[in-house]
C-alpha cells in the first residue's frame, strides 16, 4: 500500500499544471515600437497584424527593452456614459402670443446639460427658446442657443425631445417653444449631467463593393480571424439624405447574427432644419465571411461609398522611461495573460502620446516552447511499466499474506 500511495504522489506532482514562462524565444512574431516622446505615457492602437497572429484576449503581448521585459496596461476604448438624472418641477406653464412657454426648477443637481422634456405630441418641429436666471417669471438673465425639437412619427424618421445646453448651474431655466405645441401637450421634464467618454474603433476586416439583388444591397464582407467585431459602419454618399434602411447580417452559413437600421435625416420645416443620422449597425461575435443585406423597400438603393467593419480599438498603454524604441512580442498561444503592478495601478496620464509599430515581422530567435504536456503524456510507457509493477507488487503482497493465514 505504501508503494501505491507513493507512485500516486509522484504523478500527482509530475503532473501539476506550472505557469508558463516567457521568453523570446517562444514568439513567433515582433514589431518595432517607435516611441513618440519618451519623457510621457505612451500607447499603441492594436491593429489587425496583432489580431491575426496574438491569442484572441492578446493575453501573449510583451513589451521588451532589449532582454528586459516593460509593463503595460491594455484597454478597451468604449464609450462611456454616466449622468444623474432628476424630475425637474414645471412652473407657470401656459400660452403668451400662441407660444408655449414656462419655467423648470432645476434645484435638484447643482450643475447639467441636457433637459429632457416629454411632451404628448407627434408630426411636429418646434424651436426651443432657452434663457437662464435666479428667479421664475422670465428667467431670462442669460440667453442660450436656440434648440430644435421633432417628431416625424408619420414619416418614420425618429423624434428628439432632447435639449443639450453648455454646462450651466442656473436655478431657473424659461423655456418658450414656436407654435404647434400647446400647453397641455408638456407633460414633464427631467435634467441631467452627461458625463461622456466616445468610443474609439479600429479596421476589423475588408468588405467588397455592394452589388444589387432585387430589392436588397448585398455587401460581402471579410473579418479578420481573431477581431472581436463589434459593427459595420456603412458610408453613403453625403448628398442622401431623408432615408431609412433595415439592415440584416448574416454569417457564412447565411444565419442571422444581427440586425438594424441605418438612417439620415435633414429635414427644412418652416424654416427650421432638422438633422440626425446613424449609419452603424452593431455586430459582434463572428469572424470570417459576413454579409449584410439592405432592404431598400421600393426605394431606390443608397449610394455606399464604402463599408467598414470595426472592433472597439484596443491600446497598450506604457512608461517608456525614457527609451526612444521598444519591441513587442507576440504569438505565444501558450502564454498566461501577465500581472503587471503598472496595470493595477494605472492612471491615465491627460495626454498620452501614440507610439507607433513597425511592420509585423517573424521572430529569427523563434525555437517554439519545450514540450510541456504533463509528464504521465510524455512518458506513457514508463507510466505503463510503472502501473504493471504496481499490480505485481500488490498481488504478491496478496498472495504472501493468503499463504501465511493457511499455515496458521
Amino acid at each position: 500500500m505504501r508503494l501505491a500511495a507513493a507512485l500516486s504522489v509522484m504523478f500527482l506532482l509530475a503532473d501539476a499544471p506550472a505557469r508558463p514562462e516567457q521568453a523570446i524565444p517562444y514568439f513567433t512574431n515582433y514589431r518595432d515600437v517607435h516611441i513618440a516622446e519618451s519623457g510621457r505615457q505612451n500607447y499603441i492602437v492594436v491593429d489587425e497584424e496583432l489580431w491575426a497572429h496574438s491569442r484572441p484576449d492578446l493575453g501573449d503581448l510583451r513589451l521588451y527593452d532589449d532582454a528586459t521585459p516593460v509593463q503595460y496596461y491594455l484597454a478597451e476604448q468604449r464609450a462611456r456614459v454616466s449622468s444623474d438624472e432628476v424630475e425637474a418641477k414645471i412652473l407657470n406653464l401656459g400660452s403668451v402670443a400662441g407660444h408655449t412657454e414656462f419655467d423648470i426648477d432645476a434645484q435638484g443637481l447643482a450643475e447639467y446639460d441636457r433637459i429632457r422634456l416629454h411632451i404628448d405630441a407627434h408630426d411636429f418641429v418646434a424651436t426651443a427658446s432657452v434663457s437662464g436666471g435666479t428667479a421664475p417669471g422670465n428667467a431670462g438673465e442669460v440667453q442660450l442657443a436656440p434648440l430644435t425639437l421633432y417628431d416625424f412619427t408619420k414619416e418614420q424618421l425618429g423624434a428628439n425631445f432632447l435639449l443639450k445646453l453648455p454646462p450651466s448651474s442656473f436655478r431657473y431655466l424659461h423655456i418658450k417653444l414656436s407654435p404647434g405645441i400647446r400647453p397641455e401637450q408638456v407633460k414633464g421634464a427631467s435634467i441631467y449631467n452627461l458625463h461622456e467618454q466616445k468610443a474609439s474603433w479600429t479596421k476589423a476586416g475588408s468588405c467588397e463593393t455592394p452589388q444589387q439583388k432585387g430589392h436588397l444591397t448585398v455587401i460581402v464582407c471579410h473579418v479578420v480571424e481573431k477581431a472581436p467585431l463589434s459593427r459595420f459602419t456603412i458610408h453613403v454618399t453625403p448628398e442622401q439624405a431623408n432615408f431609412r434602411r433595415t439592415v440584416s447580417v448574416e454569417d457564412s452559413k447565411e444565419v442571422q447574427i444581427a440586425n438594424g437600421e441605418i438612417s439620415r435625416l435633414r429635414v427644412n420645416r418652416t424654416g427650421t432644419l432638422v438633422t440626425s443620422e446613424g449609419l452603424s449597425v452593431d455586430a459582434s461575435g463572428s469572424a470570417g465571411q459576413i454579409t449584410l443585406n439592405i432592404d431598400n423597400a421600393d426605394n431606390p438603393p443608397l449610394t455606399i461609398t464604402s463599408v467598414e467593419p470595426q472592433a472597439f480599438e484596443r491600446r497598450v498603454y506604457f512608461d517608456p522611461q525614457g527609451k526612444t524604441s521598444l519591441r513587442l512580442y507576440y504569438g505565444d498561444d501558450r502564454l498566461s495573460a501577465p500581472v503587471y503592478d503598472y496595470a493595477r495601478f494605472f492612471r491615465l496620464d491627460s495626454l498620452p502620446a501614440q507610439a507607433q509599430l513597425g511592420a509585423g515581422l517573424h521572430n529569427a530567435a523563434y525555437s517554439g516552447r519545450p514540450d510541456e504536456r504533463p509528464w504521465s503524456d510524455r512518458h506513457p510507457v514508463i507510466l505503463w511499466g510503472a502501473m504493471l509493477l504496481a499490480v505485481i507488487v500488490l498481488a504478491a503482497l496478496a498472495l504472501q499474506g493468503l499463504r501465511g493465514q493457511k499455515a496458521r
